[in-house]
């Protein structure tokens, strides 16, 4: 019979640490004994006291809970539960501070699994650091032995929920309002089968997507509906798998919507699609990736990973023809839903997996002048594998993550494509996520 592996025991007591350097999940580096520590809520050049959260083979964690000398980039955060909450990861540092590590981490993926470096770096992308964030989704409890609940985003590292009463970087019209949420899940007969709260939020309305666990009696659907009319929320319930999200107040059309007004349109989404969180970024990004496509007139544009159409319709204000395939059936359909709202009818949405093989794909066939690529956290290789089919002019490659850019842009070498311009843009603030946006030609 294996014998359990013992757990190793903490130390209690705080330990002091020179902080040198910063990993890419924003915690601080530094050495005990010559063993690498990562800190949470520690910054470069720091002298912290911290108390140890796990010790492994190779490396051990911890914990900032005394600053002895502070970085110069070191601000006092917003949120008082931030260095906890693993809603942000980023709130000790100030924006400048966590815009130039964000810049530095693209350049240093794309130079370590790309062998690359841009032509052109390009400035840094920034807006609101504050009340940006549209779509999130809360974990609920109720925990028994406090009579309480507990609304918000997990700790850092665990699975508990951070105990919080507001959160700054989530729209104001939700985030400022957690005590009367509790509140209200307090007074449900069902307020221990409520795992889960969904944010969604649009130019106009936000919408809350409840989800339970069990049937809802008469008594909690009114509390439900009356806290969101007194806030003028829509309310959406869940009771089982995605597919069962229904609205229940105000009646009319599942959709929210945002506008994107440089292109005269307006576009439509279920609050469980998938959008941007930081509008204003997204518009900014919208206008920044055009001006890098130079749409010209007579031109066929190949937009791929198209989602809702978010860069397909603009796109399509400026080309003869665009195509956009996107993987999720239910993002083409809204494609298709947007094209026709805005009026568009130079536009086509395909379904496809774009991890597979496309020559007999009807999108495939005929030539594209430029190609706008905008993948999930994976990337887009087999895509990018294959671009010598297409032989765009020019192509725009947003990315989620610079990691699997760099790896593609390394692809995009090898196909005969240089890569022209590359910067990051802060989708989200006081977070290590890292967006960005790339430009490659032939050579």
């Amino acid at each position: 019979m294996a014998r359990r592996k013992r757990k190793q025991s903490l130390p209690v007591d705080p330990v002091t640490i020179d902080i040198t350097a910063l990993s890419h999940d924003g915690r601080g580096i530094g050495r005990i004994e010559g063993k690498t520590t990562f800190v949470d809520s520690a910054l470069p050049g720091e002298t912290v006291r911290f108390v140890y959260t796990q010790k492994r083979g190779k490396f051990d964690e911890g914990r900032a809970v005394e600053v002895l000398q502070a970085s110069h980039d070191r601000v006092a955060p917003r949120c008082a539960q931030a260095d906890i909450c693993g809603g942000c990861s980023l709130q000790h540092m100030s924006p400048q501070a966590q815009i130039e590590m964000k810049q530095g981490v693209l350049l240093e993926q794309l130079q370590h699994f790309g062998a690359l470096q841009p032509q052109e770096v390009l400035p840094p992308m920034t807006g609101p650091i504050y009340g940006y964030r549209r779509k999130a989704r809360l974990g609920v409890k109720f925990v028994i032995k406090k009579e309480a609940v507990l609304v918000g985003f997990r700790e850092k590292r665990n699975s508990f929920l951070a105990q919080i009463d507001q959160c700054h970087v989530l729209a104001q019209e939700v985030g400022l309002r957690f005590p009367e949420l509790k509140a209200l899940i307090m007074s449900l007969d069902a307020k221990n089968a409520l795992p889960q709260i969904e944010v969604a939020k649009g130019d106009d309305s936000v919408a809350l997507i409840v989800r339970h666990l069990e049937p809802l009696s008469e008594a909690d659907q009114q509390r439900l509906q009356a806290f969101c009319e007194q806030h003028a929320l829509q309310l959406y319930l869940q009771p089982g798998g995605n597919h069962t999200v229904h609205k229940v107040w105000p009646q009319g059309e599942e959709r929210l919507h945002y506008r994107l007004p440089q292109f005269d349109l307006e576009m439509k989404f279920h609050p469980t699609d998938f959008t941007q969180v930081n509008q204003e970024i997204n518009q900014d990004m919208i206008a920044r990736a055009l001006e890098f496509m130079d749409v010209q007139p007579g031109e066929r544009i190949l937009d791929l990973f198209c989602g809702l159409g978010n860069f397909t319709l603009p796109l399509a204000t400026r080309a003869a023809q665009v195509v956009g395939v996107e993987g999720d059936d239910a993002m083409v359909v809204r494609g298709r839903e947007n094209a026709a709202h805005n009026g568009l009818d130079n536009v086509a949405f395909y379904g496809a997996d774009l991890t597979q093989p496309f020559d007999d794909q009807p999108w495939g066939q005929g030539g594209f002048d430029k190609i706008l690529i905008d993948p999930p956290r994976s990337g887009a290789l087999e895509i990018v594998s294959k671009m010598t089919v297409f032989k765009p002019r020019r192509i725009v490659y947003v990315s989620c993550n610079p990691a699997t850019l760099a790896r593609d842009a390394g692809e995009l070498k090898k196909q005969g494509y240089k890569l022209l311009k590359a910067g990051v843009m802060d989708m989200f603030p006081h977070t290590t996520h890292v967006e960005s946006i790339a430009v490659f030609e032939p050579e």
